[in-house]
């Protein structure tokens, strides 16, 4: 990016080659003023009556062959497979899910969450709701785990499938479609997660946004990363 983010969002090929030019693009606006892409989106590919954005995202997820999911200050972000494995690496410390639980770093409840999804990957959301009863009355805490497994780097969202009425016509925003790394990238993913110490590909990262926002400080930056 020659040292500055420098792009406007047009057209879906521009958001496909903006994720994998700059590697880690937050969609919203966030704590690093110009590091969202609301930031350089073309009002017309906004929130408008021709598609746009939103309607993007799941063919830039297949297209770019990216990672997406709430992956900084709870809020959703692409990540491309260059950059993903280290970002997991250093969000997941080293660990795989099951050691993880284990050593009694994560909760029974992001365990069965977690299994549920990784029996069943690629699965829509409502799937995965009906299938672990998440409901009034039923298991709790979906959302509150499910934003947990993004933000640790073991889950992201692989696609977004639209609902279509008795007409064959889609409708609505686009029913979230889970899966695990492992699983959405493959080899390129499991040969490249674990190769590193888990500071070390933190290093890598934050040397990386240095690069493309040089006049962010390093306490910010280490503060997104977090």
């Amino acid at each position: 990016m020659n040292g500055k983010l420098d792009f406007t969002v047009k057209t879906k090929q521009d958001l496909i080659d903006a994720v994998q030019e700059i590697g880690i693009l937050p969609l919203f606006c966030n704590s690093i003023p110009g590091f969202s892409v609301e930031e350089h989106v073309a009002p017309s590919a906004w929130f408008s009556d021709e598609p746009g954005v939103w309607e993007w995202k799941g063919p830039v997820i297949r297209e770019a062959g990216c990672a997406y999911g709430k992956f900084f200050e709870k809020k959703a972000a692409f990540i491309s497979a260059e950059w993903f494995p280290d970002f997991a690496n250093y969000r997941r410390d080293g660990y795989d899910f099951d050691v993880r639980y284990d050593d009694g770093l994560a909760s029974y409840k992001d365990k069965q969450l977690f299994e549920l999804l990784d029996a069943h990957a690629p699965v829509l959301s409502k799937t995965l709701k009906r299938e672990g009863n998440y409901r009034k009355g039923g298991t709790t805490g979906f959302d509150t785990s499910m934003n947990r497994l993004q933000a640790q780097g073991y889950v992201v969202i692989s696609n977004f499938v639209y609902l279509k009425d008795r007409y064959g016509k889609e409708y609505g925003w686009g029913v979230a479609e889970y899966s695990t790394p492992e699983k959405f990238f493959g080899d390129a993913f499991t040969d490249a997660v674990y190769q590193r110490q888990p500071k070390e590909s933190f290093q890598r990262v934050l040397e990386h946004l240095h690069e493309i926002l040089p006049g962010t400080s390093d306490k910010s930056l280490r503060s997104f990363l977090k």
